[in-house]
């Protein structure tokens, strides 16, 4: 059971979050509030900075859309991987000059449950190989 809900917070998050029109007041209600993302290497502490981490992705990949392509947890349920693609228009991705191109990458996301809502995430994705394809 503690499986399938954590399963159901993911799909939330992505369906709510990730696809038009972007409810970020979502955020306050699937994740803690002190949720931590780590990306890149790069650590976002907390709701509020995770927000605008979003608004600033969301604004940079413009009708952004993520899909999930396989979604797993552990046993226990306090863990839900996700192997994901998101597909928009290229607004200025990595600070280039914005192309207006469709972009598309890929990634896995971590999550760790806690409390029946999204506690903690790591990510990983294809920004170099979108890097390249962008700045030629």
């Amino acid at each position: 059971m503690a499986s399938m809900q954590a399963e159901a917070l993911a799909r939330e998050f992505f369906e709510r979050v990730w696809k038009p029109p972007h409810d970020l007041s979502a955020i306050d209600q699937l994740m803690t509030e002190d949720y931590r993302i780590t990306t890149a290497g790069h650590v976002i502490e907390g709701r509020d900075a995770f927000k605008a981490w979003i608004a600033k992705m969301q604004d940079t990949v413009r009708n952004a859309t993520n899909e999930h392509l396989e979604l797993f947890t552990n046993p226990d349920g306090d863990r839900v991987v996700s192997r994901w693609v998101t597909r928009g228009i290229d607004n200025g991705m990595f600070g280039l000059r914005a192309s207006g191109a469709a972009i598309e990458f890929s990634g896995i996301a971590i999550w760790r449950v806690k409390d029946d809502r999204l506690a903690e995430c790591w990510v990983e994705r294809s920004a170099f190989e979108l890097y390249e394809q962008l700045r030629s």
